[in-house]
């Protein structure tokens, strides 16, 4: 990977500050007030944080839609509900070890860059998909079909640990204060995408092959697309420098060498999460509305549909698509909102969305015709937009540079884990226990009064420097007139 050269005979200014220069095809300028960034470099940043994020949900997809078909060919055959419920404890094996991989990614991309540590997270997801294509079936080898499953779904989880984190960090250091909202958004447009893409593959072909063809080798396609998909976003992201914000701190670290070394043996875990502990609370309050909405949403509310309001299988699933294709469409709109008026404005609208929604939108679900279920699932689509336009952009702004990856990556996966994944199983057993089926509906406004409280004690983020860096703009001319300003008392810490 390229690194940053030295400054050459007759350095450029910003309003008479020396500005480093940088290795060819990187040309962001950094000096200690205001870091420039290449539109192309961002482009090509947000679109390799984006694809990964895709491929984790394009697997998400693939494995809930196509699950009863696992079940067959993984589990011992007799009882189809012993084979579905040994398919998603696989599945949920997965987020059992998430929050270890961001114990393990995130505080190596503190120490060793966000690019390096999101090249391996994107070979190890794809290794982990890819793998499961190949397989061989409960019937072929027995016992060690599902053991090599459950190895397979545990590589995945691992690797995803260190994903989200790493990607809306390496997006938030790489974009203009003004437009972080606006480019963070695209990592959930690339999550969506990922998911619109496996959920609707695996309709396509259930649609078009037959059950014997599905379950002898049809599954096996979704998995193994994963190969070249990741070989593509590997390629991606290879072909990036580290980011301004950490390429910063290593210079700085270059030149103190002793203060590296002791910061080093600082920054771990216990700073991470403890020295971070406001923080990281709040993270974890906003991931929480953010993830049980999101899967209550797009995992559980097909399976209600199905269950609970004896729906047609398919056509829940594709009015769940429909609501996704809705929520792609919003979202690089909704994330340019959030730089306009701010993030807090926005989750805040979201948060008071689901509070006084989420009744009147599961009885309209409940209402059991097409354009009364269209309509409440678009209602709570559009709720939740407000959260994966913010939370790319927000959220990484809550840490410092030195541990941003790090903290990030422990406080969302721990929320995960706990709140988001675990979201379908405890709504299935509270209807259970109650007889109640309104349980979603409160549930999500359960979540919407905790992420309330995330929201009123955060701080607003929008057009601000990231903690620990300095302002980012597009353009030397707003560089100049920014440090211009600061210099005459008007200050430098936001970009409008």
């Amino acid at each position: 990977m390229p690194t940053k050269s030295p400054v050459a005979p007759g350095p450029r200014t910003h309003g008479g500050s020396r500005t480093e220069s940088t290795a060819p095809g990187l040309e962001e300028r950094t000096s200690g007030e205001v870091t420039v960034v290449d539109p192309a470099m961002v482009k090509r940043a947000v679109s390799a944080a984006a694809l990964g994020n895709a491929m984790e949900w394009f697997d998400f997809g693939v494995y809930s839609y196509i699950a009863v078909t696992l079940g067959h060919v993984f589990f011992p055959s007799g009882n189809p509900t012993a084979q579905l419920l040994s398919t998603f404890g696989a599945f949920a094996a997965a987020f059992l070890v998430r929050p270890l991989g961001g114990m393990f990614f995130g505080p190596l991309g503190d120490r060793i860059g966000r690019q390096k540590v999101l090249a391996i997270t994107m070979i190890m997801m794809a290794v982990g998909t890819f793998a499961i294509g190949l397989i061989p079936s409960y019937a072929s080898i027995g016992v060690g079909a599902p053991i090599l499953l459950l190895a397979a779904r545990l590589v995945q989880g691992f690797s995803t640990g260190g994903e989200y984190g790493g990607a809306s960090t390496f997006i938030a250091e790489y974009a203009p204060d003004k437009k972080r909202g606006f480019l963070g958004s695209w990592l959930e447009f690339g999550t969506l995408a990922g998911y619109v893409g496996g959920a609707g593959l695996v309709t396509l072909m259930t649609a078009l092959l037959s059950t014997d063809a599905l379950n002898s080798w049809g599954w096996r396609i979704p998995f193994l697309i994963a190969g070249p998909m990741g070989i593509i976003g590997l390629y991606l992201r290879l072909r990036l420098e580290e980011t301004p914000a950490f390429a910063r701190l290593e210079q700085e670290a270059r030149t103190k060498e002793k203060e590296r070394r002791e910061a080093e043996k600082r920054i771990g875990i216990r700073e991470m999460i403890f020295g971070q502990w406001r923080a990281m609370l709040l993270c974890v309050g906003l991931v929480l509305v953010f993830n049980v909405t999101d899967y209550m949403l797009l995992s559980y509310m097909p399976s209600y549909l199905t269950s609970e309001l004896k729906y047609d299988a398919t056509h829940g699933l594709l009015v769940v698509l429909a609501v996704m294709v809705l929520m792609m469409c919003v979202q690089p709109f909704m994330g340019r909102l959030t730089d306009r008026v701010g993030r807090r404005p926005v989750i805040a609208a979201g948060c008071a969305g689901f509070l006084l929604l989420s009744v009147p939108a599961l009885l309209l679900i409940r209402q059991g015709s097409l354009f009364a279920i269209g309509l409440g699932m678009a209602a709570l689509g559009l709720l939740l937009v407000c959260f994966t336009a913010s939370m790319p952009s927000a959220l990484p702004a809550l840490f410092p540079t030195k541990v941003r990856y790090g903290s990030l990556s422990i406080g969302f996966n721990i929320s995960v884990s706990l709140f988001g994944g675990t979201t379908p199983l405890v709504v299935t057993a509270l209807i259970g226990a109650t007889g109640n089926r309104m349980m979603p509906a409160y549930y999500m406004m359960a979540a919407a009064v905790i992420g309330g409280i995330a929201v009123l004690l955060m701080s607003e983020s929008a057009r601000k420097p990231l903690p620990g860096s300095p302002p980012a703009v597009e353009t030397q001319a707003e560089a100049r007139e920014l440090i211009r300003a600061s210099r005459g008392g008007t200050g430098a810490g936001s970009v409008g």
